[in-house]
């Protein structure tokens, strides 16, 4: 599976579980990447490594939101097999530059080479060029910096978190469906994001969000999460058979 191109469109989805089973089939559905995410979800670092090589089994790009923003965090989930990271609450162009460099190796970085497999592992230019930088812009107060945080060197993208940002900036749990001011926010990080030529992402709680935010620029859009998948699907199995016995002779 190729990077994260602005120039197209990237359609993935989100995992909350820990289930190798799970993560293969994600790998396979045909999306073009799957997150693992190691910051609200069940996944920890013990079990990171089979659950991105099962994403990439399947062909889908393994993608990693780390913990936080700290350095060994990328630098593990890299030599794991993340083929690009999400690194949450980052507010400032230090932070962002700090995620940067711990993605990329020498002179221009701060990664330090330690690969699981020697063996298989590719050249320090080789890999910087296959490793994608995402920061999440999801306060207020990155908000306010996002201008000065989208020009950072190295960085992909960034993904944008509006549930944070909602709450962050004093709208609570309201959605660009309900607040324009929501809407406004998120396209003033699009619009910094295609000024400096990097990739907009959102998370999108369905596909017709997803949808919805292409059209406005995004061209990283999560549009499914596979806990909510099954709890979906599981209701709807449910709710088919309850009608089945409804319509049983007495």
């Amino acid at each position: 599976m190729g990077t994260i191109d602005r120039a197209k469109a990237s359609f993935g989805l989100w995992s909350n579980g820990d289930s190798l089973a799970v993560a293969r089939v994600l790998g396979r559905s045909g999306f073009d990447y799957v997150c693992l995410d190691l910051q609200h979800g069940l996944l920890d670092v013990a079990n990171l490594h089979p659950a991105a090589w099962a994403v990439r089994a399947g062909g889908a790009r393994c993608v990693v939101r780390v913990p936080w923003n700290r350095p060994e965090y990328l630098m593990r989930a890299l030599d794991l097999g993340a083929q690009a990271v999400i690194v949450p609450m980052v507010e400032s162009v230090a932070q962002a530059r700090a995620a940067s460099a711990a993605c990329r190796f020498g002179s221009d970085g701060a990664r330090s080479w330690g690969p699981v497999w020697g063996g298989e592992a590719p050249a320090p230019a080789e890999a910087d060029a296959q490793v994608q930088c995402f920061v999440m812009v999801e306060t207020a107060t990155a908000l306010a910096a996002v201008e000065e945080i989208a020009a950072v060197p190295g960085l992909a993208g960034i993904y944008v978190g509006p549930n944070d940002l909602a709450l962050s900036t004093g709208f609570g749990r309201a959605t660009y469906r309900t607040d324009p001011a929501i809407g406004a926010m998120i396209d003033r990080i699009v619009a910094a994001c295609d000024a400096n030529g990097i990739v907009a992402g959102l998370h999108c709680d369905s596909v017709e969000m997803a949808e919805h935010w292409f059209a406005r620029g995004v061209t990283m859009l999560t549009c499914a999460t596979d806990t909510v998948i099954l709890e979906q699907g599981l209701v709807a199995a449910r709710d088919r058979t309850l009608s089945v016995s409804a319509r049983r002779p007495s």
